[in-house]
């Protein structure tokens, strides 16, 4: 199923096959519509490695118990042509700016956590 231009929900589906519920799939949407934005705006495709978790994957790789990836409102991602640090400098000047509309921000060794919570977070 297609989300946007370039994701489709394949791309956000749990790693252990578990089914996406429908209100997750809502939240999802809103993800790559956000992710759509940075991808139009690197000019470049955009890897998701984790999308949506079933509450028992997420707690199997030990994510954390209120895990934005449960709610379907997180994406873990890179770029190529990005290290994890160049890529969050880019989505910290487009929240800036008003452009994305992410709350929570990760950065990790090898890739950037996104999610479209209210608040803001970043670590």
């Amino acid at each position: 199923m297609k989300l946007t231009e370039n994701f489709t929900r394949q791309e956000f589906d749990c790693k252990d096959g578990t089914a996406m519920p429908p209100e997750v799939l809502i939240n999802i949407r809103l993800v790559a519509k956000q992710l759509q934005i940075l991808r139009d705006h690197l000019g470049e495709s955009i890897h998701i490695n984790s999308g949506y978790r079933s509450p028992a994957y997420n707690k199997r790789i030990g994510g954390v118990k209120n895990s934005q990836h449960v709610l379907g409102k997180a994406a873990d991602i890179t770029c190529k042509s990005k290290t994890p640090k160049q890529l969050a400098a880019i989505i910290e000047r487009l929240i800036t700016a008003g452009t994305l509309r992410f709350g929570g921000m990760g950065v990790y060794p090898g890739f950037v956590h996104v999610d479209i919570r209210a608040g803001k977070a970043r670590w």
